[in-house]
Parts: structure tokens; C-alpha cells; sequence
């Protein structure tokens, strides 16, 4: 059977292997304890699924622009502009099914085969690979564990191929956010060589101790070399809905709008209703979550701080912790596998977010206090009898 050479750099989810791993686990009886699902437990707000329904039973049911339906696109616009973004819903937004395919149809429509992209990690993997799909070399660019921002070291990393920043911020997975210092830094790097940032802004919504953060799309000097990408699965609880947006230089939607249409055509039309309904709709199921997101967070963070050997940065955004485990001496993989298999906890080895992220594990607070406290328990059991040797 032939296969493509390029699948060769294209590697299976990382983050979805441990969960599969689970999923046996269960058919054969045993309860697992889930800590590695990156979506909300939450349900979809009744009025945005009443919104699809409403569309399918209209009739709206075909196709539709391959930039989305334009009532999305200006809702899309008027959001971004809360976080001091301009984008014209005309020409500079283009809507796609999921975050995820807006961040591929980016990587294709910008960046030529050796050109290099300085991805911030640890990251989600799906930045990386998106870029080796487009034929171009990721650099990582390790940030500290709290995702900030390690200036020499990024400095140091551009060259005369250097094309694009990749940044996630709140970052996915450690829960970091750039601040303003971080994101003047890049600023003053995309104008020093006239680089492109693409920024995944996924989380935006899910943020703590801060009363917002800024786009870097916000800054003037990036305005027009910044891809922000965006969608509704975190902060609407709408993941398997797919629906997802980018916002970019109308050059650049214009390319990205070419591949959708020799892909996907458009996200499903009577989705794009529900998000109109979701952006124009009442927050308060936003509020609401977010606030049981923290009271999670810092129950979260406290018990992994009171085990012996761990240690844990509290995020400020997204519903991610990355504590150290680095004391066991066993690689991030092996950790938790044997988390897993030993003690029922699913969680994510951190070496799939990158070099930077080995000897740390990514734990899911989109899980109920319950099963935290017990996974909690759990891995501290576990952590004390790898630390006796």
C-alpha cells in the first residue's frame, strides 16, 4: 500500500492516545477516572441549540458562503472588537468548521515548503503539525512553565527563513497567558522582520484574576501580519458542534477561503445560525462557567501542591494545570501510562506539547470537583510510592 512521504512527519494525536487507551479500560469493566478530555462537561446553552433547530426547521439547510454567512461574520466582528480588533466581516473573517481547520487553512495559505515557523511551547500538537503539513519546519521556542515569554530566547531563534510566530494564548497546556510585555516583544519582532503571527485565541474567554486580555491582532504594528484564530467549542461548550473563525488581512482570508472551498465548501449552515446565537445571545452561561472553572482551578492546584515531589504553577486561563513530575525520573509518557493502569487517572504525558513539556502532565479541571478530589487522592498514592523507590 503506497503512502505519502509527508506522512512520514505526521504524527497520531498525541492527545487523544491516553483516552483511547481508557475507553478499553471501560468496556472491560473498570472505572476511569477522566482528567485528559480538553472540551467542557458542560451542555450547549438551549439557546443556541434551539437556534439550529430553528434553522433546519426554515429550511436552512444548504450550502452557503465559503466565508461563512455574513449575520456570522458581523457578530464575529463586533466580538473582536471588545478585544480592540478590527476586522471587516466583508473581507477579513472567514468562518470554518472547527478552530482547528482554520488554523490548517492559515498554514497552507501563507507559508512555502522550508519556510520556519517559532511556535511558543509547550503547545497544543496540532500547531506543529499543521505546519509540516504546509511543507514548512516548526521551531520550538521554549517559554516558562507559567507560558511566559523567553525573549533571547526567541530572539535568538529567528533566521533569514524564519516566516511566522505561533502563539496560543491562554495556552494550551499550561494555562498561561501572555501579558503585555509579551506581547510588545513580539510586536517589535514581527516589525524588526516582517514576520506573520498566527495566534490561536481558543480560550480567550476562559480567563481568571484578569478582567480580559488583549489580542495581539490589537497591536498596531501587528495588525495587518496577524492571523487570529478562534471558535465556540470552549467557550459555548459547543466542541462537537465545529465552528470555528479566522481573522486575518483580507489577502490572507482570501487564500485561506480558496482551500475551504476545495475542502470543506463551508461549515454546516444551520451550525453558523447557532453561533450567531451564541455571540448575540445572553453570556450568562459563559459567566457561569468560567466562574466553575476557577473554584476547580484552585482546588485543582492546591491538592497537587500538598504532594511531596510535585509542584504546579496556577493557570491563569483555559482549564488546563501542567504540574512537574519530574522528581519520578520516568518520561511523561510512562507516567502515565502507569497512572492510568495503576490508579484508573487519565491524564495527557506532557512530551506531546513539545521538548519542554517532558516530566509534566496535563490535568483537565473540565471534570467535576469529585473526580478530581478522587484523582487526587489517587495520584498522590501513586506519586508517593514511585518517590520510595
Amino acid at each position: 500500500m503506497k503512502i505519502a512521504d509527508r506522512m512520514t512527519s505526521i504524527k497520531p494525536s498525541g492527545t487523544i492516545a491516553m483516552a483511547e487507551r481508557a475507553r478499553q479500560m471501560e468496556r472491560s469493566g473498570k472505572k476511569i477516572y477522566h482528567l485528559e478530555v480538553g472540551e467542557p462537561d458542560f451542555d450547549t446553552p438551549e439557546h443556541i441549540k434551539k437556534a439550529a433547530l430553528k434553522a433546519i426547521k426554515e429550511g436552512f439547510t444548504h450550502y452557503t458562503s465559503s466565508r461563512g454567512i455574513l449575520e456570522l461574520r458581523e457578530a464575529i466582528s463586533t466580538d473582536l472588537q471588545t478585544r480592540g480588533v478590527e476586522a471587516d466581516p466583508e473581507k477579513e473573517i472567514i468562518v470554518t468548521p472547527g478552530a482547528k481547520h482554520a488554523i490548517y487553512c492559515a498554514c497552507l495559505a501563507t507559508l512555502n515548503p522550508g519556510d520556519e515557523v517559532l511556535v511558543l511551547e509547550p503547545t497544543w500538537p496540532t500547531h506543529s503539525q499543521c505546519v509540516k503539513i504546509a511543507e514548512a519546519r516548526p521551531i520550538a521556542v521554549p517559554c516558562g512553565e507559567d507560558y511566559s515569554l523567553d525573549e533571547e530566547a526567541l530572539k535568538a531563534s529567528v533566521t533569514g527563513k524564519s516566516e511566522m510566530i505561533l502563539m496560543n494564548s491562554p495556552n494550551n497546556p499550561t494555562g498561561g497567558v501572555l501579558g503585555e510585555r509579551d506581547l510588545r516583544i513580539i510586536e517589535d519582532l514581527v516589525g524588526d522582520h516582517g514576520l506573520l503571527v498566527l495566534s490561536d485565541e481558543v480560550y480567550d474567554r476562559i480567563v481568571y484574576d484578569v478582567s480580559e486580555i488583549r489580542s495581539i491582532a490589537s497591536f498596531e504594528g501587528v495588525r495587518d501580519k496577524a492571523i487570529v484564530v478562534n471558535g465556540f467549542s470552549k467557550t459555548y461548550a459547543m466542541t462537537g458542534w465545529r465552528l470555528g473563525y479566522a481573522s486575518a488581512h483580507e489577502e490572507m482570508v482570501e487564500a485561506m477561503m480558496r482551500i475551504q472551498q476545495l475542502t470543506t465548501t463551508c461549515p454546516a449552515s444551520f451550525i453558523q445560525k447557532a453561533g450567531v446565537a451564541a455571540l448575540n445571545g445572553p453570556q450568562d452561561s459563559v459567566k457561569d462557567m468560567v466562574e466553575e472553572y476557577n473554584r476547580r482551578r484552585t482546588f485543582t492546584v492546591e491538592q497537587l501542591n500538598k504532594i511531596s515531589g510535585v509542584r504546579c504553577v496556577m493557570p491563569k486561563g483555559a482549564f488546563y494545570a501542567f504540574p512537574d513530575f519530574s522528581s519520578l525520573d520516568l518520561p511523561s509518557f510512562e507516567i502515565c501510562r502507569r497512572l492510568l493502569e495503576e490508579e484508573v487517572v487519565c491524564s495527557t504525558p506532557g512530551a506531546v506539547f513539545g521538548e519542554s513539556g517532558e516530566g509534566h502532565l496535563r490535568l483537565s479541571y473540565a471534570s467535576s470537583l469529585d473526580v478530581i478530589s478522587e484523582a487526587a487522592t489517587r495520584i498522590k498514592k501513586f506519586v508517593d510510592k514511585y518517590a520510595k523507590g
